[in-house]
């Protein structure tokens, strides 16, 4: 029997064998052949190793370059700011008002007398407007509006007078004798002066935004070293405006030297225009208003000083006349910048500062935006008035 259990044994240790190798066999058949890939060329695995590097590594973020703005155009500008003028009208809708009356009483000369006193025209430039007034009432003897104003339209526009030189002059002057050729040709110099509060650092940088919507090139000199901020101020509106700001680093630094070197580096790097912003001085102070003439001086080693503006407050009034009047016998002042002429201020300081300077208005600026600031139009300020 012992013979018969080793056979069946063998056989059970046989069926299991051969079913294991059965069932390898069936699954081998079952599975897709696996196809090795063709290795990459050596240098194409290079390429991928690096652009893996590239994109593992993060780049550190800097500052974001500061967005330059586009200045508005001069027609654009000039057409929104005519619109925002003619809120200064007041004084010529009040006066318009009582010549409509028709049989003017002396009450109303007075009222009229009164309005025009008020808004800065001064003593002398109202009493002849009012001889005239009184005149042509006469001899139209109308009280029709529309004729009324013609006629104070053309007084206002005779005393604004249209036919002075309000351009900048900003060709390039003739360089001083001894200065070098080699070192560039000397660009048009804008000499901004005035009292502190009148805005001038603000209207340096508009006035390059102005400049540059002429396409002309344009360097700034921040030359006010007594005030830290006015720097830094300028810098900003260069920043703003992509125009470079030559400035002194150290505290309290010379305000001549500071203009000189903005006014070589304007002839080193060809640019067309330098506008340098100066320290706010009171005109009663004598030592500061003759560094500003020394700032002039300097920079004329250079070449002669096409502009010196003169800005003024349009809310101080005849206050500003005597501020004009200093300014003027220091520097030679060359036209004015009359800011904040909105709907507060008294416009006839247009009439009286150029009549008691003999220089014209060139600039004015209605506001705080970066555009409110455009060529003085002699008709559409008297417009404005009268609108």
């Amino acid at each position: 029997m012992e013979p018969l259990y080793v056979v069946l044994a063998v056989i059970a240790v046989l069926l299991v064998v051969g079913g294991l190798w059965f069932a390898l066999s069936a699954r081998r058949r079952r599975e897709p052949p696996q196809i090795e890939a063709p290795a990459a060329p050596a240098a194409e695995v290079e390429a991928a190793e690096e652009e893996e590097e590239k994109e593992q590594i993060e780049t550190p973020a800097g500052p974001a370059p500061p967005r330059l703005e586009r200045p508005e155009s001069i027609p654009g500008r000039m057409q929104r700011l005519r619109a925002r003028l003619a809120g200064a009208g007041g004084f010529g809708r009040a006066i318009l008002a009582v010549l409509s009356r028709g049989d003017l009483t002396e009450a109303d000369w007075e009222e009229i007398e009164d309005t025009l006193l008020t808004s800065d025209l001064g003593i002398e430039v109202t009493t002849s407007l009012m001889d005239e007034l009184r005149t042509q009432a006469k001899v139209l003897d109308t009280s029709d509006p529309a004729a009324i104003r013609a006629v104070l339209r053309a007084q206002l526009l005779e005393l604004v007078d249209p036919t002075m030189d309000r351009s900048l002059t900003l060709t390039r002057p003739e360089p001083t004798a001894g200065w070098n050729a080699a070192d560039g040709v000397p660009a048009a110099a804008v000499l901004m002066v005035g009292v502190n509060g009148t805005g001038k650092t603000t209207t340096c940088g508009k006035l390059a935004r102005v400049l540059l919507a002429e396409d002309r090139t344009v360097l700034m000199g921040a030359a006010d070293t007594f005030r830290a901020a006015a720097a830094e101020q300028l810098t900003t509106w260069g920043e703003r405006v992509g125009v470079e700001v030559v400035r002194s680093e150290k505290e309290g630094a010379d305000p001549a030297s500071v203009a000189f070197d903005a006014a070589r580096e304007a002839a080193r790097t060809g640019v067309d225009v330098v506008v340098v912003d100066t320290a706010g001085r009171l005109q009663n102070k004598a030592g500061l208003m003759d560094e500003l003439g020394k700032i002039k001086r300097v920079m004329e080693k250079i070449a002669p000083v096409g502009e010196v503006l003169l800005v003024l407050d349009a809310t101080t009034g005849q206050n500003g006349m005597r501020q004009a009047q200093v300014f003027s016998q220091a520097v030679g002042i060359t036209g004015i910048v009359l800011t904040k002429l909105d709907g507060t201020a008294k416009g006839g300081i247009v009439v009286t500062v150029q009549k008691e300077l003999g220089v014209p208005v060139k600039l004015v600026g209605l506001g705080e935006g970066a555009d409110d600031l455009a060529p003085f139009d002699p008709e559409g300020f008297v417009d404005a008035l009268l609108s």
